[in-house]
């Protein structure tokens, strides 16, 4: 199907259609911004240029949901259209890699194939198993662990994986949470969901030592990553360790 960059997509096509649609119009008006005569801009984006967007519209998406009040709808819609065009535009400049070339179809069909083999208890298992439908929600997580270590056998730690960009709070609380699923943890805090007042408290904790930070001449981002990373290194030595008898 070939899809100008011009026009609605019509309201009138089925919803599949209308969103195929869709979403081949904004692939051909990302291709014409990138290519010859398109947007001068554009053109001299490269995939480290776009970081800093790509950031910035995953914390504006944040913004929109958690909006006082209730999700910003319009400005959600908005927001996801801007990660999109961070996928698009990434995706686009991919495909003109002279050695390995791969455009957003790759993309999606890897997710989707990606998507199909970490559900196997809704899909069926690729040896041919059936799904479970009855699967909860603790085994449809082990599970997923399980299926991310078979597809990536190079990591040999439960912690390998978790990216290093991350702020130092947002990573040391993933940190926690694959070592708490690994087993990796003392017994801590339980886990049942708490109501928002608990979460308020946890808040006004973290802000207060943020404040001594400050007052105290620390860097809070920096003190907390020094901190995590002893953590981390200790929490990698009991995973390597021999088991006892």
């Amino acid at each position: 199907m070939t899809v100008g960059v011009g026009g609605a997509p019509g309201d009138d096509l089925p919803d599949e259609a209308r969103v195929v649609r869709a979403l081949a119009r904004a692939v051909a008006v990302m291709d014409r911004l990138r290519s010859p005569g398109g947007c001068p801009w554009d053109a001299q984006q490269t995939h480290a240029s776009l970081l800093t967007y790509l950031v910035e519209e995953a914390h504006e998406v944040v913004e929109a949901v958690e909006r006082p009040g209730g999700v910003d709808r319009a400005g959600l819609r908005e927001e996801l259209g801007d990660v999109l065009l961070q996928v698009l535009f990434h995706a686009r400049i991919a495909a003109e890699d002279p050695d390995d070339p791969f455009d957003v179809g790759d993309v999606a069909e890897g997710l989707a194939d990606k998507l199909v083999r970490r559900h196997p208890h809704v899909f069926g298992g690729a040896d041919g198993s059936p799904a479970e439908p009855g699967l909860g929600a603790d085994g449809v997580l082990a599970r997923w662990d399980d299926l991310k270590r078979a597809e990536k056998p190079a990591r040999a730690s439960a912690l390998d994986g978790v990216p290093g960009s991350l702020g130092a709070l947002a990573r040391t609380q993933k940190v926690a949470s694959r070592a708490r699923r690994a087993g990796l943890l003392d017994e801590g805090p339980d886990r049942t969901p708490v109501g928002a007042g608990v979460g308020i408290d946890v808040g006004e904790r973290l802000l207060a030592l943020v404040l001594e930070a400050e007052a105290t001449g620390v860097d809070a981002e920096a003190a907390l990553r020094a901190a995590a990373r002893t953590w981390e290194d200790g929490l990698r030595r009991r995973e390597a360790a021999p088991a006892g008898p």
